[in-house]
């Protein structure tokens, strides 16, 4: 398979427009070739491209900043000489002056997969700037690792946020090309946006069910996600990052659990069992410990739960991490109702609402792991029919099918 990078650099045909033009491009780490060489210095090499600018988003160009909130500055590049812009520093939207820098923007960027990643925000207000500056947008796309899989619930209108660009699910099951026609769509963007596609791009295949394990390196797209099974379980277990329980940072194994020192594993799992043994499907839970290096418990030895999603328990179309996490919040509740869950901190610049409810796009997971009345089966009936809704918007979008 070949993705949206690749394609651009072997074919002189799908450059012709950018001819005479001044080009930027929105990259991190993990924007890379089939050959590993990152896409700045591939664009680069290219006689007929102008490369005019870059531009960073959070976590930063080269991706060397650990946490939300650390921001990047800007910077010149020391090898190409051009401007490197920060879109997670002292702003997130590209200002006028920095889209007088180029006149197409090019757009390769790895998604995850979900709707909190803040990649998918940083691609609307490119959108948006574009369009009030007469820019062109290009997205070098590239696979949504996690596949086609939708899970939970749509952000609710004045939910909006940096970490909720829209009213998707937490799961949206696209990638970040088809995000970009979604944005255009649904804003009435007039924009001059196109989409280099991948080729043979088979989200359902095994092993890799989105990701094409075998064929293409993992490559961090920000400091905690060092590999596909964190990408597979992200969708739940970012909800972490708006509790008092550790995700695993400061751990080789960030994102892929939780845990915390005064934590009963067994027992949580056992709960979790009994109250919704068919939201534990497709994958498999291993107690066990860890003692976090930095970040939340940093140096106490913490009970925790892995969820291993890369041997042979795994089941693709089964596994469903959003309400798996959403199913340990409700069983800690039952064993003990007051413990003090929702960590009430700035995230992502806000100040006012709870992290947790920013993360959801509304306060409805909260309250229903709060209520002591509330059961499974009322989460089903508002997160079901959001999800079957998606489901049919996004038909309109879809690049491969």
């Amino acid at each position: 398979m070949r993705f949206g990078i690749d394609r651009l650099l072997e074919d002189a045909t799908l450059r012709a427009p950018l001819e005479g033009r001044r080009v930027a491009l929105l990259a991190h780490p993990a924007s890379v070739t089939a050959e590993g060489v990152h896409s700045l210095d591939a664009l680069a090499a290219l006689d007929d491209i102008y490369l005019s600018a870059a531009f960073g988003p959070q976590h930063g160009l080269r991706g060397d900043k650990q946490d939300n909130m650390v921001e990047s500055p800007n910077f010149r590049d020391p090898v190409h000489g051009i401007p490197v812009y920060s879109l997670y520093g002292a702003v997130r939207r590209p200002t006028p002056a920095m889209m007088d820098d180029f006149d197409v923007l090019l757009v390769d960027l790895q998604d995850l997969g979900c709707r909190i990643y803040t990649f998918i925000t940083t691609l609307r207000y490119v959108l948006e700037e574009a369009a009030r500056h007469g820019k062109a947008v290009w997205v070098l796309d590239r696979p949504n690792p996690v596949g086609r899989p939708v899970e939970g619930s749509i952000l609710k209108p004045g939910w909006e946020s940096f970490v909720g660009a829209g009213p998707l699910p937490m799961r949206h099951g696209l990638t970040l090309g088809e995000l970009g026609h979604w944005f255009v769509t649904r804003l009435g963007l007039e924009v001059d946006y196109r989409v280099v596609a991948m080729t043979g791009w088979a989200p359902e295949r095994a092993p890799g069910y989105g990701w094409p394990l075998g064929v293409r390196a993992w490559i961090n797209p920000s400091p905690n996600a060092p590999n596909l099974w964190m990408a597979r379980c992200y969708a739940g277990t970012v909800m972490l990052e708006g509790t008092t329980l550790s995700e695993g940072r400061g751990t080789t194994r960030p994102l892929e659990g939780f845990g915390a020192p005064d934590l009963d594993a067994e027992r949580l799992v056992a709960t979790m069992r009994g109250l919704a043994p068919e939201w534990l499907r497709g994958c498999r839970l291993r107690t066990c410990w860890f003692e976090p290096t930095f970040h939340k418990h940093v140096g106490r030895l913490c009970a925790g739960v892995q969820i291993q999603v890369e041997d042979a328990a795994y089941d693709h179309a089964a596994f469903r991490p959003w309400r798996l996490q959403a199913l340990a919040f409700k069983a800690l509740r039952k064993l003990d109702p007051d413990y003090p869950l929702w960590r009430d901190f700035p995230y992502e610049y806000e100040y006012g609402r709870l992290a947790i409810d920013l993360i959801n796009g509304g306060e409805d997971l909260r309250l229903w792991v709060d209520d002591a009345a509330a059961e499974p089966g009322d989460l089903e009936t508002w997160a079901g029919p959001d999800e079957a809704a998606w489901l049919a918007e996004r038909e309109a979008v879809l690049l491969y099918r």
